[in-house]
């Protein structure tokens, strides 16, 4: 590994670990979305309560956090695997922010922003997808992990290079939704527009 993709790895955690939801909440005046709602600081629960205006916003930023990471390191010629590791450690700096003591979100938008320099295609097929599975089942969760799933055969189909990079993205996020999987299997997860 390069000096380079090192420290581009380190910058994509740092700059991932800075919370666009609680700091857009603290803007906004808003409740701490680690406190109140599902307890997870994204964009789903930042509409629950703070609504649309402010969910885009976070959702906006989310996703910049892996893309400016991932793009700056694209065209300064890292390797597509070192790529992916960039945005692997984006969104761990979301999902375990050193500044906000490693408590973060579940990492779907900041995975599908660093997806977004392999392509515009790509990039819009993914949010396609997830808007599809979101209106058809109102889960958030269920239409990330079906993102995930599919997202490593439309990388295949673009641009087949960046598959594994991508596979390996999708298999955080994966992880990361264990305990949505398990409430999904219950019963008890909760849909979009749902107080809880």
């Amino acid at each position: 590994m390069t000096p380079l993709a090192l420290g581009m790895i380190i910058f994509a955690y740092l700059l991932g670990s800075i919370s666009s939801a609680v700091l857009i909440c603290r803007i906004l005046k808003l409740p701490d979305p680690r406190e109140h709602g599902s307890k997870n600081p994204g964009a789903t629960n930042v509409l629950r309560i703070g609504g649309k205006s402010a969910a885009l916003t976070v959702l906006l930023l989310d996703m910049l956090k892996g893309t400016i990471p991932v793009w700056l390191s694209y065209y300064l010629t890292i390797e597509p695997l070192y790529l992916g590791l960039i945005g692997i450690s984006a969104c761990l700096g979301h999902i375990y922010p050193i500044f906000f003591h490693f408590k973060g979100g579940k990492g779907v938008a900041t995975a599908i922003g660093a997806i977004a320099p392999i392509g515009w295609g790509l990039t819009g097929l993914l949010g396609l997808t997830w808007l599809i599975a979101a209106f058809i089942t109102r889960y958030s969760s269920l239409a990330a992990i079906i993102t995930a799933l599919l997202a490593p055969f439309y990388a295949w189909v673009f641009k087949p290079l960046y598959t594994l990079p991508v596979a390996m993205l999708c298999c955080l996020i994966l992880l990361r939704h264990y305990d949505n999987i398990r409430r999904l299997m219950d019963g008890t997860e909760p849909k979009i527009g749902s107080a809880s």
